[in-house]
């Protein structure tokens, strides 16, 4: 191994003064630290993610396909010499796995948002069209927010990433109007908060709740202030090597994919 000269002297002096602790070497990048949840009876698996600007988008690899999976998104950047450490779906998809809504990945705009809204006959109404829906986004500068669209378009925002799914969960504080307590619509649930000091939270329930509950969870436990739904039944998945879990959709395959590399 060659060690340039300065930095060969720069060791020495260290060792020999006994400072070599001091020399500050750039932190690796962290996991987001998983755990399991309990509230009022159900158990969720919470990801918590201190630094914004480590969140990635990921869909369709270099042949246009979509990854799918996370397994070929994590051989995908192995054989680029990175490390998947993180991943969860990020955002409802048609057939052909393309994202519903608006989708950003590293500042290109690969999907425009959606503005359609269920007619009257629509029943049940789809998940993605109980306005109002939203918007994840993170900036150019590393902070992430969550936004009705109706605010995100009217604010004009170039973000570094976004994606669209709904319905939105938590409002500035207040539970998406839609939201049935007691509901019988129960199954698995998977979302993203903004919370206090902008730490972005990631929930996936471990069994299966309503909406109003899987809301109540950002609001009440995890102090989320805005909260945004992300896919429900075969379409929620994890990723996480320190838990254990590779989940994969019985739908064929995830579309948008949110994951954090090293």
């Amino acid at each position: 191994m060659f060690i340039f000269p300065a930095l060969l002297r720069t060791l020495a002096i260290s060792l020999l003064f006994g400072t070599l602790s001091a020399i500050t070497l750039p932190p690796a990048l962290a996991a987001p630290s998983c755990a399991t949840e309990e509230f009022e009876g159900a158990r969720y698996t919470v990801c918590d993610v201190a630094a914004a600007e480590d969140i990635r988008l990921f869909w369709d690899n270099a042949e246009d396909a979509p990854y799918r999976s996370f397994s070929a998104l994590a051989d995908a950047l192995k054989s680029e010499g990175k490390e998947l450490r993180f991943a969860m779906n990020a955002g409802m998809y048609d057939k052909n796995f393309r994202p519903l809504g608006l989708y950003v990945e590293e500042g290109q705009q690969k999907v425009r948002i959606s503005t359609a809204n269920a007619s009257a006959e629509t029943q049940p109404m789809p998940n993605f069209l109980k306005k109002p829906n939203g918007v994840f986004f993170v900036d150019q500068d590393g902070n992430a927010d969550i936004l009705t669209t109706e605010d995100y378009l009217a604010a004009g925002l170039e973000p570094r990433i976004a994606t669209q799914s709904g319905p939105m969960l938590v409002i500035d504080g207040q539970l998406h109007p839609m939201l049935i307590p007691n509901s019988t619509d129960k199954t698995g649930r998977s979302g993203v908060g903004v919370c206090e000091n902008g730490m972005v939270r990631f929930a996936v329930s471990d069994g299966r709740v309503n909406f109003d509950e899987f809301a109540r969870l950002f609001r009440d436990r995890l102090g989320c202030a805005n909260a945004l739904f992300l896919d429900g039944g075969r379409g929620v998945g994890l990723y996480s090597p320190e838990m254990g879990r590779n989940d994969f959709s019985w739908h064929g395959g995830y579309g948008p994919m949110f994951g954090i590399v090293e």
